[in-house]
């Protein structure tokens, strides 16, 4: 049977790597912390629930989804939403999409935008999605390096006019995954004129919009004027309503990007379940107090979890958002040799930042999502465990060699 080249070109799914590592080390009885994929630990909030069980008893929700851009009650929602939270106003049937989660539609808009040859802007490091996906359209990837020095944020300057002038796509994602960098006004206002100068659809990855702290709120692409003709952002209901499991999303700005996004879809998939769509309408017209509570169990364990590493030495920022904190390894190893050593020596589980790509190297991430009874015990204990372990401590006379000129 002959397999496809761009399958057996494809590393393999990091996350779904982690989720195999896991489920051995689960199976061999090991008493494993997991910090590694950025899953929900909470249930999904109670009236969230209520409506999908209310929607699927009613058989009309059983049959296929034939709106083409999703349930007008969910469209509706999601504008209403978008106008209360960011002052943007969005056109229901012109300017919202419905997605089987975010995921897929990040994958699909490189299909709908590129033909072969053609360039993508891509950051790096960055959701592994965007890359396999530009290759898989066959268009060109052309890296915008995140830099600590810049915020990571790209320097679009550095992006030689030649390339700029081929580019098609410029993908970026604040609050950002994995850095948990952030983005303000001004850096938008820029990709806006360096969008409209080059005629480049830009893409923001907003799934960690409302994961924020000590009172930070993200900001829009769209709320910059003149956004709506070059961007499209793409929002999930995954990690602000503990809905990772449900696949449901949606994307929103330029009408001829998402018209290009639908027309494709509708070739491949058949819509997302309605009474699912149903439930969230209801997350996003609903009481919203489930998520600031969320946020201050995050905050808390954002706090220990970051004054502990402190405490052990460890240079290490507190995010202003996302439920990711971003570390660089220590005594020169590789992020995946780092990680290899927290799994061994104290069975914590983390994600190595050359995942994300060759600009992630030299890091770690780990999740504030952590699966356990009690998520602020296993932090402690997991500090402990890297107290115990000489060889996990942070040695500043020798950080790794892939990190300079970027830490």
């Amino acid at each position: 049977m002959q397999i496809a080249a761009r399958v057996l070109q494809t590393p393999p799914y990091p996350f779904a790597e982690l989720a195999r590592i896991k489920r051995e080390m689960l199976a061999q009885g090991a008493d494993l912390i997991d910090l590694g994929i950025g899953d929900p630990d909470r249930p999904t909030p109670p009236h969230i629930v209520e409506a999908l069980c209310r929607a699927a008893h009613d058989p009309r929700t059983h049959q296929y989804d034939e709106t083409g851009a999703g349930l007008p009650a969910f469209r509706e929602a999601i504008a209403r939403w978008y106008e209360n939270r960011f002052g943007v106003r969005l056109d229901p049937d012109q300017e919202i999409l419905r997605l089987i989660g975010s995921k897929e539609g990040l994958a699909h808009m490189f299909w709908s935008a590129l033909n072969p040859g053609d360039v993508a802007l891509l950051p790096d490091p960055a959701y592994p999605v965007y890359k396999v996906n530009t290759n898989f359209a066959g268009g060109e990837p052309h890296i915008m390096p995140l830099l600590k020095a810049n915020g990571y944020l790209p320097d679009l300057k550095a992006i030689p006019a030649a390339v700029a002038n081929r580019a098609k796509i410029m993908m970026l994602c604040y609050p950002n995954m994995p850095t948990a960098a952030v983005a303000e006004r001004d850096f938008y206002q820029r990709v806006v004129a360096f969008a409209q100068k080059h005629d480049v659809l830009v893409c923001l990855d907003m799934a960690y919009s409302e994961i924020a702290f000590d009172g930070y709120r993200s900001q829009s692409l769209l709320q910059v004027p003149g956004a709506k003709e070059v961007a499209v952002e793409f929002h999930s209901l995954s990690k602000t309503y503990n809905m990772t499991g449900w696949r449901i999303g949606y994307a929103v700005g330029n009408p001829q990007a998402l018209q290009a996004l639908g027309k494709l879809k509708s070739n491949l998939d058949s819509g997302a379940f309605l009474a699912i769509q149903e439930a969230a309408a209801a997350a996003l017209a609903g009481p919203q107090d489930c998520v600031s509570q969320m946020m201050t169990i995050y905050q808390r364990r954002r706090d220990l979890l970051v004054e502990g590493l402190r405490k052990l030495g460890w240079p290490v920022e507190k995010p202003k958002a996302t439920f990711y904190v971003w570390m660089p390894t220590p005594k020169g190893r590789t992020s995946a040799e780092f990680a290899q050593a927290l799994l061994s020596q104290a069975q914590v589980l983390v994600t190595p930042g050359g995942a994300y790509g060759g600009q992630g190297e030299g890091f770690i991430r780990m999740a504030l999502t952590v699966q356990a009874a009690d998520p602020e015990a296993r932090i402690r204990e997991m500090l402990e465990r890297i107290a115990r372990a000489p060889d996990l401590k942070w040695d500043a006379t020798r950080a790794s060699p892939s990190a300079k000129g970027r830490a």
